[in-house]
């Protein structure tokens, strides 16, 4: 089973940028970011094929870069002009396809806070 750890986050006010990454144990063609915040359902940001093409949610689009580094199985999340929607748990994830939908992912980290405070 792939197991996958994130790091980075913390808080920042509106407008700042703070990046987020994530090691997983084995290499998947698809890695995905997604968040979560309180009371509302897990939503997509950004997911990354293995030859690098991104795929953002609209939500996001312009304000952030993913990207991945297959040689350290590796997946990394630059966020900017963060907003205090932003604000959420942020999960990498492990999958087959290049898709926002959380269905479509079969290994998950245990999460890491981003809070943007206005």
């Amino acid at each position: 089973q792939v197991h996958l750890v994130e790091s980075g986050g913390g808080s920042v006010e509106v407008g700042g940028s703070l990046n987020v990454s994530c090691v997983q144990s084995e290499y998947t063609s698809h890695m995905a970011w997604f968040r979560q915040a309180p009371g509302k359902e897990r939503e997509g940001v950004a997911v990354i094929g293995g030859g690098g093409n991104p795929l953002y949610s609209r939500s996001v689009r312009g304000r952030f870069t993913v990207a991945r580094d297959n040689f350290k199985n590796s997946l990394y999340l630059e966020m900017n002009r963060l907003k205090p929607e932003d604000t959420a748990v942020y999960y990498c994830a492990a999958g087959w396809a290049f898709s926002l939908n959380p269905d479509n992912f079969h290994a998950w980290g245990q999460g890491t806070q981003v809070t943007v405070s206005s």
